[in-house]
């Protein structure tokens, strides 16, 4: 079973360590877990950027399971890249999985940021814009495709001290991904 290890953790100051312990924890499960830091870039070409999404696009089309770190990222919801490799994943019928670590609703996290009105039983941010309020831990396409191809959002109950070093709700996915 190859794993995909998709997340904002290759952002992180310690991205290459928190990747040595993800692959390991798949290991201990009978999983090979690929990382997107894994791949032989060289980050100082004119095209690394798209050496970076090929490397990712090939490391995707090799596993047969995605597990996401959907923790919000700059902003309320998971990082863009993220999502669009979950996308990726459940477009082409892989198993997929993911974990959010900030256990509040997409609404709660909006209002983190921005005042939130009630304009007529409609929500609104600050600029007017819709706010989506399904009682959702993040956007409905995000929970509705892990539903559907694999299994529901995995969060802790509170969050973690740390967001980003807290490989516990990951574990929890690796865990149900093996039961498959």
């Amino acid at each position: 079973m190859n794993i995909y290890l998709a997340g904002p953790d290759v952002f992180l100051p310690n991205a290459t360590e928190i990747g040595r312990q993800k692959v390991a924890l798949c290991k201990r499960h009978g999983a090979r877990g690929f990382f997107p830091l894994d791949n032989a870039i060289d980050i100082n070409a004119g095209d690394a950027s798209r050496q970076i999404f090929h490397g990712n696009e090939a490391m995707m089309n090799h596993c047969d399971i995605i597990i996401a770190n959907l923790t919000p990222f700059r902003g309320p919801s998971a990082d863009a890249g993220t999502v669009f490799e979950l996308g990726y994943m459940a477009g082409h019928g892989k198993l997929c999985f993911g974990y959010c670590n900030d256990p509040a609703l997409y609404l709660d996290r909006v209002r983190r940021m921005t005042e939130v009105t009630d304009r007529d039983g409609h929500l609104v941010d600050a600029d007017g814009l819709t706010v989506e309020n399904f009682g959702l831990a993040d956007n409905l396409m995000m929970i509705h495709a892990l539903d559907l191809y694999g299994a529901p959002m995995i969060f802790p109950r509170e969050a973690p001290q740390d967001l980003w070093q807290d490989l516990t709700s990951f574990e929890a996915c690796l865990k149900l991904a093996a039961s498959y």
